[in-house]
């Protein structure tokens, strides 16, 4: 279970940082200043982040899956819980904005759904991890 979490978990990772480079490369950051003249629901506190988690959690993992503490599993899946609130919360801003002039609105819909299903199917698979089933 702890190498097909760390599979999703990459998988996870690259699809998301795919959607952080289109989001800064639509003028993401610029849109997020005050004067700028288009709007962004994305503020980069909440991107960066769910962004910083994310990859924390994941490189704990990989100690994880090296030194092989049980401990870990449960720290990483709590990081997960936080990544998961984060990602929630940017999604509802993201859903909302799809109409609008917005970096964001041009964030590929299958990317952002694929993203979100190999986020559940991580946490899930942590989670089995750390409650012993499947290893």
């Amino acid at each position: 279970m702890g190498i097909a979490a760390l599979v999703t978990w990459i998988a996870t990772a690259v699809l998301g940082f795919t959607m952080l480079g289109l989001w800064l490369s639509k003028g993401g950051l610029r849109a997020a200043q005050s004067d700028a003249s288009i709007p962004t629901r994305l503020v980069p506190p909440l991107i960066f982040s769910h962004y910083l988690l994310a990859a924390a959690g994941l490189i704990l993992w990989i100690v994880y899956l090296i030194i092989d503490r049980d401990i870990l599993t449960w720290v990483a899946l709590g990081l997960l819980v936080i990544v998961v609130v984060l990602g929630d919360v940017m999604f509802l801003r993201w859903r909302h904005s799809r109409k609008e002039a917005t970096p964001e609105a041009h964030l590929p819909v299958p990317l952002v759904y694929v993203h979100g299903l190999f986020a559940v199917a991580t946490i899930m698979l942590v989670l089995l991890t750390a409650l012993g089933i499947g290893s």
